[in-house]
């Protein structure tokens, strides 16, 4: 193998690995936030924004989204709610 082929592989190996650990790096965020989202809804103290704003802002927005409210728990309209306007 002559010096220049050396050379075009080591910076090919390099450029590589660079691609690789930022799509490593890009995916371990992309978890996070995941992660992050569906936590939001673990209970009503973490979701609050959600969960206890007025009820009749909640309710309406679910009706305008196409969600049905009728006997339901508000963080289970909110969850669906939030997964409907692309939360997770």
């Amino acid at each position: 193998m002559s010096a220049a082929n050396r050379r075009d592989f080591i910076r090919g190996f390099w450029r590589e690995g660079a691609r690789l650990l930022a799509a490593f790096e890009e995916g371990k965020e992309e978890a996070r936030q995941k992660a992050e989202r569906r936590d939001f809804f673990r209970s009503y103290e973490s979701s609050y924004a959600m969960t206890l704003c007025e009820d009749e802002l909640l309710m309406e927005s679910a009706r305008l989204a196409g969600i049905e409210t009728e006997g339901r728990d508000r963080l289970e309209i909110a969850r669906e709610l939030f997964a409907k306007e692309g939360g997770y």
